[in-house]
């Protein structure tokens, strides 16, 4: 059995972090699991048709449309005030801080970064953001229209992918996971620094840890209730975490819907006049 996550292993330290919490609860669990690292360039589809998962981190969107989903195990909530207690996120769009970007609509005609194509805060949420700007935009232009973005650069895989792109200025702009966002602001202080927010997309269903294997109730209850572990306050803080619940599967199916609806919309109006071959809709 193993578990695995790859999502929010921001960085080495994060990635210990993570394997120290998961290795604790799952023992908890009265399991014997392997914490995997399944590192860039290793594809995450293929994790996620492991059958022998016990604990491992899955986007919301491929979950939404999984048939046979695997197992919903619990959700984390980040601990930071903005986050408001609750197992959702959003996904920060930003820019260099020394651009000459104000707002996200200053963005446009640039290059945007994306993580990649079945990823719901890499790509689906801006997707669907950028929708509204797109109407607007050629409303307001009595119906002539011309595509938001001059690109779409290649897959940058990971939020931290995306965010040395924007530093080193190979991208003007790109949506990054909201609490991997956090996790990089802690222990990458030295990127984060140099950017800034210029928009928020809405709040959805964070990702969650699923499993493939049997022990689900063993494994939900051990992570619901890691937070009343003294031994495990201190990795919960390290990983900016409050807590684990118990995810409702039906939450994620907006995921699917509000996704087929803005790839139906991108088919017909083209987001980049350049766009990578991996997100041609």
């Amino acid at each position: 059995m193993i578990a695995n996550a790859r999502m929010y292993a921001v960085d080495v330290q994060a990635s210990e972090l993570w394997r120290a919490l998961l290795s604790a609860v799952t023992a908890q669990a009265g399991l014997n699991v392997e914490v995997i690292e399944h590192a860039p360039p290793a594809c995450l589809d293929d994790l996620w048709r492991r059958t022998d998962m016990a604990a491992v981190f899955m986007c919301g969107l491929p979950y939404s449309r999984a048939n046979p989903k695997p197992t919903l195990i619990a959700a984390p909530v980040p601990a930071a005030a903005e986050f408001a207690g609750l197992p959702k996120y959003w996904s920060e769009l930003v820019v260099r801080g020394d651009s000459r970007f104000y707002d996200l609509e200053s963005t446009f005609g640039g290059k945007i970064c994306l993580t990649a194509p079945n990823s719901q805060s890499g790509y689906a949420a801006a997707l669907q953001y950028l929708m509204a700007f797109d109407v607007a935009r050629t409303a307001k232009a009595g119906g002539a229209r011309s595509p938001l973005y001059r690109e779409i650069a290649a897959p940058a895989v990971t939020p931290l992918g995306a965010v040395t792109a924007v530093v080193a200025g190979t991208a003007d702009v790109a949506p990054i996971d909201a609490y991997a966002y956090r996790l990089l602001q802690k222990h990458r202080g030295d990127l984060t620094s140099k950017l800034r927010t210029v928009a928020r997309t809405a709040r959805t269903p964070i990702p969650p840890l699923v499993a493939s294997i049997e022990g689900a109730q063993g494994l939900r209850a051990a992570f619901t209730a890691a937070h009343r572990d003294p031994a495990l306050k201190a990795l919960l803080a390290g990983l900016e975490l409050s807590h684990f619940v118990t995810p409702n599967p039906r939450d994620y199916d907006a995921l699917r819907i509000s996704f087929e609806s803005a790839t139906a919309y991108w088919r017909e109006h083209a987001l980049a006049e350049i766009v990578h071959p991996a997100f041609v809709v």
